[in-house]
């Protein structure tokens, strides 16, 4: 059998949000069911290699993991006989009912799990971070590099979101339709994120997390298909449609990164792109506008241009402020001082980054935005010292790649 564990790998990630789900609604602990998957994959490690992968490794994964959850009880109980309802029995005609039942009513184990980690006993951004844990199996540091804090910061903020369900012994039981809508905000948020961490994967890591894309549209078109009428999860799915759309243009084959100026768009998914579009007028003709909608607003107009040249910078440059009202962040700033820039020049647009310049120190993209407005004034030195700061703070090869090849443009010039 192959050394090359890499399947494992993704077998597993594919695994672990159905796995995890299944054994929390049968078991109803975090930590006995991140655990006894843990558990379940440690034996996977030590079998697959040699004796091949399962037929179904997600079942494989199951099975494994719910009888650790039961030796967990076991051990617990001291030995003493298991509760009824955690107790195999050989037809499990009570799971089968739970199941049927969910299938029609709420129809996917992982959503349902979505809504229960954003629970109300918790703050919005704990909700995200430990759903991105349990759920995707995102590590500590990448969850760190989606909110833009640090590896320990975050650490904290898992562990005290756990403390809190445990402390809160909230039940693991599938929220009310009342309660489904109210937490629909933080779920979308948690579903963007989680494509988000697959999107930003460079080409080396694109293969072992292009899965998260994918997770992370199926989630949403399950969410819509819940809520049909809510005007920004449609905006939602349509966002991460027009986003998914470029995937295969984004990278050259060498690993480096395609500037969407030079992105070959025949290589586009045009059904995509049309699935996208539509949904993004759909929701526009709801009359409810969001920071999701107008997103996919601005991706759908990338997607209508046959060529870098006909964007219409305009529009977009208009809902980046209307987006910037409605989201007052320093990245949604930064996007719509690049939009400025293609609009009314380099200088406007420099600008309106400067004052981010603290709150965006760590952020690698903050410094090559900054180095290529410097650039196309003709600060020359300036904009190397700022290409030479996102260098610093890349975190794959391809966007180090990317700026090195700045770099030495400058470096070359006359």
């Amino acid at each position: 059998m192959t050394q090359d564990l890499n399947w494992i790998e993704a077998a597993v990630a594919v695994a672990r949000p159905r796995v995890v789900a299944a054994l929390l609604r049968r078991f109803g602990s975090v930590e006995l069911a991140e655990e006894a998957f843990q558990d379940a994959c440690l034996k996977a490690l030590a079998r697959w290699p040699e004796q091949g992968p399962p037929r179904d490794p997600t079942a494989w994964l199951l099975a494994v993991g719910r009888n650790a959850c039961i030796d967990g009880v076991r051990r617990a109980a001291r030995e003493t006989s298991l509760p009824e309802e955690i107790a195999p029995t050989e037809e499990d005609e009570e799971q089968a009912r739970v199941d049927a039942m969910d299938d029609a009513v709420y129809g996917d184990d992982i959503l349902r799990l979505l809504f229960i980690c954003c629970h109300r006993d918790l703050p919005r951004t704990q909700q995200v971070a430990l759903a991105l844990r349990v759920v995707s199996g995102l590590t500590v540091n990448e969850i760190a590099r989606a909110f833009l804090v640090s590896e320990s910061a975050m650490e904290q903020r898992i562990t005290r979101a756990k403390r809190t369900i445990g402390q809160a012994d909230v039940r693991f039981e599938t929220p009310s339709p009342l309660v489904r809508a109210e937490r629909l905000t933080a779920v979308s948020a948690m579903i963007y994120l989680i494509f988000n961490e697959g999107y930003a994967a460079s080409a080396r890591e694109a293969k072992r997390k292009h899965c998260l894309c994918a997770e992370a549209i199926r989630l949403g078109r399950l969410l819509l298909a819940l809520f049909p009428d809510e005007a920004e999860v449609t905006g939602l799915v349509a966002l991460m449609l027009l986003q998914h759309s470029r995937t295969a243009a984004r990278f050259d084959g060498n690993g480096g990164v395609v500037l969407l100026e030079d992105q070959d768009r025949r290589l586009w998914d045009a059904a995509a792109i049309a699935e996208g579009t539509a949904l993004t007028d759909r929701a526009f003709r709801m009359r409810r506008p969001g920071p999701y909608q107008l997103q996919a607003a601005i991706a759908a107009l990338h997607g209508r241009a046959t060529t870098f040249a006909q964007t219409d910078w305009g529009q977009i440059e208009q809902l980046y402020a209307f987006l910037a009202e409605m989201q007052p962040t320093p990245v949604v700033a930064l996007n719509h001082a690049v939009a400025v820039s293609r609009v009314r020049g380099p200088q406007e647009a420099l600008a309106r980054i400067e004052p981010l310049a603290e709150a965006l120190a760590n952020y690698f993209y903050y410094h090559a935005v900054r180095g290529h407005l410097l650039e196309r004034l003709g600060r020359d030195a300036d904009a190397r010292d700022a290409y030479r700061r996102s260098l610093g703070l890349a975190t794959s090869a391809a966007e180090a790649t990317q700026i090195r090849t700045y770099i030495d443009r400058l470096d070359i010039k006359p």
